[in-house]
């Protein structure tokens, strides 16, 4: 494959940092936005939060993807990713993790004083996780919480300062986000053992880190249901969230102990219903309150 032309560069990062799955983080930044402007954010806000968004995700990705390379090597499971990087390079990828960033402090510094001097800490934490699962069982949380970092940049982009609602919202993300990469994670239980990484999985047995995975969600449902009480969300907010609440126990009965195969469903479709469609219910509550 001719990688000389530098669209297909740009597509194969695409790919290999999985851009598909910012699907999972945006949709909480526009409900906190919109939570924030109580009601239609201006676009030009909205735009500046959404770029920041991609552009932070997208650099702790192709990071993740350049520190993970020795034990990506040996998984089968991200092998490929190994063999498209050597195709784009590492050098076109380490360009493009710094231009992410750079476009994402800009972004900050173009929505207010506030946002800029908080982008070099949320720079620290989307970083930092891909050196976690080296020291701590818990990078599932920092997974988390690096993705829920996104209301509460949201909120601060639209109002310029922080109330307890966007770390509301973060805190859902962190239980939610949690809760689905650890079942994730029990497929790599052996990948894990063999090269000493740290995971949930590899702490409590499979059987064990689902049950954990199902406590997290279900303490997730109680705090979208907390929200309302700060925000004002009615009737149609409320019967999202218990739809929410479906979604995820169908998750877990995809996923059982000895039958893994059904991981893929669980973790892309279902939860990329879950965020889009808990994002389109709140935004219908707002305009209809």
């Amino acid at each position: 494959m001719n990688f000389s032309n530098p669209w297909k560069k740009i597509v194969s990062i695409l790919d290999l940092i999985k851009f598909s799955h910012t699907l999972f983080s945006f949709p909480f930044a526009v409900m906190s936005a919109f939570l924030a402007a109580d009601g239609l954010p201006g676009l030009k806000q909205l735009l500046l939060i959404l770029a920041a968004l991609i552009t932070a995700r997208s650099a702790a990705m192709s990071f993740n993807r350049l520190v993970d390379t020795a034990y990506d090597t040996h998984n089968p499971r991200t092998a490929y990713r190994v063999d498209l990087q050597k195709k784009i390079g590492r050098s076109y990828l380490w360009v493009f993790t710094i231009l992410c960033i750079v476009l994402f402090v800009f972004c900050a510094w173009m929505l207010n004083q506030l946002a800029f001097f908080m982008s070099p800490l949320a720079v620290l934490i989307i970083f930092g996780y891909s050196y976690t699962k080296r020291f701590t069982h818990f990078s599932h949380f920092i997974l988390g919480l690096a993705l829920g970092l996104s209301p509460i940049g949201a909120w601060v982009g639209i109002q310029g300062t922080l109330t307890a609602t966007p770390f509301l919202l973060a805190f859902a993300v962190v239980l939610w986000t949690a809760g689905f990469d650890i079942i994730y994670a029990c497929q790599d239980l052996e990948h894990d053992v063999k090269w000493g990484l740290y995971s949930i999985p590899k702490k409590l047995g499979i059987r064990g880190a689902l049950i954990l995975s199902a406590i997290l969600h279900l303490f997730m449902v109680g705090v979208l249901l907390i929200v309302s009480r700060y925000t004002g969300l009615g009737v149609v907010y409320t019967i999202g969230v218990c739809i929410v609440a479906a979604l995820l126990f169908y998750e877990h009965s995809l996923v059982k102990p000895k039958d893994l195969s059904r991981i893929n469903t669980a973790f892309f479709t279902v939860n990329g219903i879950i965020s889009v469609g808990l994002m389109g219910i709140t935004l219908i509550d707002i305009f209809v309150r």
